[in-house]
């Protein structure tokens, strides 16, 4: 009796915060088998200080000295009350129990004690730290199956807490899964005895140990157990799948989520859908995306980015792309340079070139400020439509924003004219391109060449080869072919193709074997058509 009186009144005094080294008495007998290195995690461990009936069973104050709380109470109810009294005795030997290693011989054990179990003593077990957890399921199993313990959500949330939050349990996976076996049993026979924050814990642990398989079984069993799954719930099941890259099921679970318009917060929004844009699932993402605007959850602006860029990766997807642009904040976007490029860039490529200029013109008069980049996609798009006037109007806009264009932007102008056979226009492109560019690279001259050698104009290529020289721009070997090419197939000039070849030659350069047989088969031709002309003469 005064053991448990002394324990008590520890237990009291510790309540009211008197932790002083000097008046603390002699502490709960449980300690006494536990190793005083660890008694300061114990005290840290919020687990220990968890109030309950026992806590104030005896006070500072009270009148009654050498006899337990309970028999005072009896005195003075005429032994009207019914209250539990946890015994510490009993608490001490099953925690001593629980807290060895876990062996096939526990459940014996435990029936070797004769133990009345009750809600109580259960709870308190639960809450005490450095329990083994493996033996903290197995004991709650055997109190419940074994004995017909009468469970309640608190003592069920209470252990799924204790276990879930041990750090080492999540190193452990058999651990988890044989509380989630505990668990989905207890639900399957205790009808609307589980809540949403158990399944969470669950569902969270096994996210942790990437095990998206097992918390999607849990998330499935919502509606059997007669919970609503609320913000957390959709994201820690998304996290699991997206953990083990089961990306189809997670758009499953993002569906559902949407459905329900149960999103959480706006970070957790943001790494949804930076893990669907992982997984290639930009649509999906943006689905999600759409429902958490219209909630007033907006991502990170890095994440709206990140989800633009994949949306401009799929053509059916670059308009989405286009709307997303106008969420972001005009103070932002001076930043946001990246997904505005890569919606023009997309947009020229599915030939809406229109609505590129549109956006460019927007990113003039709001931000961010486009670059030489920008411009060079649209007059790509334009070019290669054929509207030569509208990529031209398109670089005098970049010449009046104080932005130099550069051999790019000649070079595609000078292709785009040279394929329509304009080489007069190309000539004017190429002029200006020299006076603004002290170098020029082998591109441009090349693309006129062989607009030359197209409308068999072989002198304005040959002109414009030694003016390439002139230049300081070494001809490759491409320039070559083409010309040497066309010289024997058009012209049938295969002197000229000859004098070329020696060039290269000179210059170090090789010519392809396919060519150089063309030279000769070119040059044997002639001769056997002169000899015949001589034999036809002599006749």
């Amino acid at each position: 009796m005064w053991t448990r009186i002394l324990a008590r009144a520890t237990r009291a005094v510790a309540v009211a915060g008197n932790y002083s080294l000097i008046n603390q008495p002699i502490s709960d007998p449980i300690f006494l088998k536990i190793p005083k290195s660890t008694f300061p995690q114990i005290f840290n461990n919020p687990r220990f200080l968890v109030t309950s009936n026992l806590d104030n069973e005896l006070s500072p104050d009270s009148s009654v000295n050498g006899g337990d709380r309970q028999l005072a109470e009896e005195e003075e109810g005429g032994g009207g009350g019914d209250t539990y009294e946890v015994d510490s005795d009993t608490l001490e030997s099953v925690l001593r129990l629980l807290q060895t290693s876990a062996d096939g011989s526990l459940e014996s054990c435990l029936d070797d004690m004769d133990l009345t179990l009750h809600q109580q003593l259960v709870t308190k077990i639960t809450e005490t730290p450095f329990v083994l957890s493996e033996n903290l399921i197995r004991f709650f199993w055997w109190a419940w199956s074994e004995r017909s313990l009468e469970v309640t959500t608190p003592m069920v949330e209470s252990l799924v807490l204790a276990i879930c939050g041990n750090d080492d349990v999540r190193k452990k996976k058999e651990v988890v899964y044989s509380l989630w076996d505990l668990v989905k049993e207890i639900g399957e026979k205790e009808s609307g005895l589980l809540n949403v924050r158990i399944l969470n814990e669950l569902i969270s642990s096994f996210s942790r140990l990437r095990k998206g398989k097992a918390a999607l079984e849990v998330f499935d069993k919502f509606e059997a157990f007669h919970c609503v799954p609320d913000a957390d719930t959709y994201y820690f099941t998304i996290e699991a799948l997206c953990r083990r890259r089961a990306f189809d099921w997670a758009c499953g679970v993002c569906q559902k989520m949407v459905d329900a318009r149960t999103l959480p917060d706006a970070e957790k929004v943001g790494a949804i859908l930076s893990w669907l844009c992982k997984g290639k699932k930009a649509k999906e993402a943006h689905g999600v995306y759409v429902v958490a605007t219209e909630k007033g959850k907006l991502p990170p602006v890095n994440v709206v980015s990140f989800l633009v860029l994949k949306l401009c990766g799929e053509d059916e997807t670059v308009k989405s792309a286009l709307e997303i642009l106008e969420d972001i904040p005009e103070e932002k976007r001076e930043r946001a340079i990246k997904p505005f490029l890569a919606v023009v860039r997309a947009l020229c490529r599915i030939k809406e070139v229109d609505k590129a200029k549109e956006l460019l013109l927007k990113m003039i008069e709001n931000g961010p400020p486009p670059g030489n980049a920008v411009f060079n996609f649209v007059v790509t798009a334009y070019s290669k439509a054929g509207e030569m006037g509208k990529a031209v109007e398109m670089m005098r806009l970049m010449e009046s924003r104080g932005l130099r264009p550069d051999v790019y932007t000649y070079t595609v102008l000078a292709s785009a004219y040279s394929n329509g056979g304009e080489m007069e226009e190309a000539q004017k492109i190429l002029a200006e391109a020299k006076k603004k560019h002290v170098k020029l690279g082998p591109v441009m001259f090349h693309t006129l060449i062989r607009g030359y050698c197209k409308l068999e104009q072989f002198d304005e290529a040959l002109k414009l080869l030694a003016e390439m020289k002139d230049y300081g721009v070494r001809p490759s070997v491409n320039e070559y072919d083409k010309l040497i090419q066309s010289l024997c197939l058009k012209a049938l000039d295969w002197e000229m193709a000859e004098k070329l070849q020696e060039e290269m030659k000179e210059s170090g350069l090789h010519l392809k074997g396919i060519t150089r047989g063309l030279i000769r088969a070119v040059k044997e031709m002639e001769k056997e058509v002169v000899e015949a002309e001589s034999i036809t003469a002599v006749v």
